[in-house]
């Protein structure tokens, strides 16, 4: 499972590359313009074929190696990419004057990187034998979709439901209100919809609803689509967008209605505005409940808010890595849970962190295997914390 978040970690390498502060203290300096591009052109190459790769590597090995060789391959340009910019950073802090060519050890770094452009170059052109398609990317497809089931225990989100609730309440005499649930990444904002959506006395009253996933691509047309087939439990055949809208209108017409689109990222008021106008003739007390991690994002309407989701305490979090580590039913030892507790304070109070790497740790008795992780998480910065997760993923995941 570990080449499922291989577009994650992708994404990483591409925005260190484009980075103000590694263009300023790398590019031109120890590294080539155009081999910076290079590098940047065929991992984006290379990313149109991973989310087809990824579906079609169970029960095909040839993929799923290609898939191991591209991960290889970011993982060795990731490294070098760090040391040259650790290189960079140390020689400016320090202001050491060297001459315009490069040092012997940075000399065979950038010959390195020049062997994984090539590397990853050769990959790509094996798409046709193995039969791989592109995928655009930002078509999210390395991410599965949520749905509205609550996974697991919920800790220490129980104010922050009661303060949705009541805003939820407080706007039962608008005939549509539209809530957003705003915050960074893993910090906990589908979950908190996925509570609201199943609580069933919210839901009193409420004649439709629906859980739709937007993701990056807002497509007006397909996310109508959805709607309709979510409030009406069946399929949706129409294609013209003005005959999706008149159906959807007609649907919800005089109705009570609790829609949420989850991850939301649009900001495009004209897709919004388009999108929004059938949702205008439901009954009172009907709502659209976004979540993103942005604040501008959804339509303009006149009762829009927006609820701030913080981070956790690392008490819950730590009761999160806890009940996903089984701990400590299955595993549990006062020197694993100190370096439990350590590892979870690396979290940054992010709860999709602490999940992740509790599950990760289930009934794993060896305190090596705790320390390791808790080793690799402090030799990374919390600025590379997504970084972090997904390398531990990595790691973890090829053990198991």
């Amino acid at each position: 499972m570990a080449e499922a978040l291989l577009s994650g970690f992708i994404n990483v390498v591409v925005k260190r590359l484009i980075s103000p502060e590694f263009i300023n203290l790398v590019v031109g300096k120890k590294l080539d313009r155009k081999l910076v591009d290079r590098l940047r052109t065929a991992i984006l190459a290379a990313e149109a074929l991973v989310a087809d790769a990824e579906q079609k590597q169970f029960g095909n090995d040839r993929v799923r190696k290609w898939l191991h060789s591209l991960r290889d391959a970011l993982y060795t340009a990731d490294d070098l990419l760090d040391r040259l910019f650790i290189k960079a950073a140390i020689r400016n802090k320090a202001r050491i004057r060297r001459p315009h060519f490069l040092d012997l050890s940075a000399r065979k770094m950038v010959t390195k990187i020049e062997d994984v452009v090539e590397r990853i170059v050769d990959l790509e052109r094996c798409k046709d034998t193995l039969g791989l398609r592109e995928i655009p990317t930002g078509s999210s497809s390395w991410r599965p979709p949520s749905t509205s089931l609550v996974k697991g225990n919920v800790f220490g989100r129980d104010g922050d439901q009661q303060a949705l609730i009541k805003m939820l309440n407080d706007n039962n005499d608008h005939n549509l209100s539209v809530i957003s649930i705003v915050g960074m990444g893993g910090v906990g904002k589908t979950t908190l919809a996925q509570c609201l959506y199943n609580n069933m006395d919210l839901m009193d009253g409420v004649d439709l609803k629906a859980w739709i996933c937007v993701f990056e691509n807002f497509d007006v047309v397909e996310t109508t689509k959805n709607v309709i087939r979510g409030i009406s439990s069946g399929v949706c055949s129409l294609e013209s967008f003005d005959l999706l809208q008149q159906d959807l209108k007609e649907k919800l017409s005089e109705k009570k209605f609790f829609i949420v689109l989850d991850d939301v990222w649009s900001e495009d008021a004209d897709k919004w505005n388009s999108f929004i106008v059938p949702f205008q003739h439901g009954r009172k007390g009907s709502t659209i409940l976004l979540t993103s991690r942005e604040e501008n994002v959804g339509p303009t309407v006149q009762n829009y808010s927006t609820y701030s989701l913080k981070v956790l305490s690392n008490d819950y979090c730590w009761s999160i890595f806890a009940d996903n580590a089984s701990f400590p039913e299955s595993n549990g030892s006062s020197e694993l849970e100190g370096i439990g507790r350590k590892i979870v304070e690396r979290c940054d109070g992010l709860p999709l962190a602490a999940e992740t790497l509790g599950r990760l740790l289930r009934s794993e008795h060896r305190v090596k295997e705790w320390n390791n992780i808790l080793f690799i998480n402090k030799l990374l910065s919390s600025a590379c914390s997504f970084k972090t997760l997904l390398c531990l993923l990595f790691i973890v995941s090829q053990r198991s």
